[in-house]
């Protein structure tokens, strides 16, 4: 799948001459994960360009709003690249609890061909063969390694280890060892499928169970600390702008807009906490958190006075 136009291919080209190798495979790792079979030099290259766009964009602004002209380069030239990567390891979660929502049928299937007398190198090819989604995805990419002469164990941790996924590399360590094992496999894996089945009813439990404490975060990440650091910038401004200067009014405009925005992060890496234990998760929600946080406090800061000064009489 082309994300460039032919016209931008060169660009493409030339950053792939530039950056290591072990840089763009890391990337293109992180790409595949994703489900986006794209090539890394090409990602890269739009989010330089877009932030190249938003660079020159931004400086028009700041120019025009008499705003800081070097933040708002930098603002905008690194946009593009955290939204993308925002949207990427969104992705990247979302086709990972998709794998783990569908993994439970997909063991009952392999058990069930396991029961009719099929090995299991066979059975995981047919069932991969069954289906369509990222799990089956994941699976025919075993399949082709243990083709080509990579060991089963191999191929099969290393699907977990691609997805960084502690339920599916659990769940797949206690199948290969019930198949070192000896006994019924069959059994093992139905007993597995079960086992996850019930985890994954548990997380959706626990994430219903914490829904108010999530609300009373998100709150208090948009609406509560902007609108009251927004609050307070106006009424600063407005002592200001009948004789009373205040020379800490810009200082205080930028670190009220850093507070909210590493308040904001922590809110997301909490609520990533309490919905599924791993900060990490967390950093889908700082994001937007973070950005919907800002605009409202830049809002009440910038044109709360104008609305002020309207209202007085």
């Amino acid at each position: 799948m082309a994300v460039l136009p032919s016209a931008l291919k060169p660009v493409s080209d030339a950053f792939e001459s530039i950056i290591p190798d072990k840089f763009l495979i890391s990337v293109q790792e992180i790409l595949i994960r994703t489900g986006l079979y794209v090539k890394a030099s090409d990602v890269i290259t739009l989010a330089f360009l877009g932030g190249v766009l938003f660079a020159i964009l931004g400086s028009v602004a700041a120019a025009v709003l008499g705003l800081n002209v070097i933040l708002a380069v930098l603002i905008g030239f690194f946009t593009p690249s955290i939204l993308l990567g925002a949207y990427i390891f969104i992705m990247m979660e979302r086709r990972i609890d998709a794998i783990e929502q569908g993994t439970p049928d997909f063991l009952r299937q392999i058990a069930s061909l396991l029961r009719a007398g099929v090995g299991l190198e066979t059975a995981l090819e047919d069932v991969s063969k069954q289906g369509e989604g990222p799990l089956y995805d994941e699976l025919k990419r075993a399949v082709i390694e243990i083709k080509i002469g990579r060991t089963f164990d191999d191929a099969i941790l290393s699907m977990s280890e691609r997805l960084k996924s502690k339920n599916l590399d659990r769940t797949f360590r206690m199948i290969l060892e019930g198949r070192r094992a000896g006994g019924s496999l069959s059994d093992v894996i139905e007993t597995v499928a079960e086992d996850l089945r019930a985890v994954l009813a548990l997380k959706r439990e626990r994430k219903a169970n914490v829904m108010m404490s999530v609300m009373f975060l998100v709150v208090a990440a948009i609406i509560a600390a902007p609108f009251a650091l927004g609050m307070i910038m106006v009424y600063s401004g407005f002592m200001e702008s009948i004789g009373q200067p205040n020379p800490m009014l810009g200082a205080a405009k930028t670190a009220a807009a850093g507070y909210i925005i590493i308040h904001s992060i922590i809110a997301g890496l909490l609520i990533g906490i309490i919905m599924y234990g791993s900060a990490r998760k967390g950093v889908k929600f700082s994001i937007p958190l973070a950005i919907v946080a800002y605009g409202i406090f830049y809002v009440l800061g910038n044109f709360g006075m104008t609305l002020v000064s309207s209202m007085a009489p």
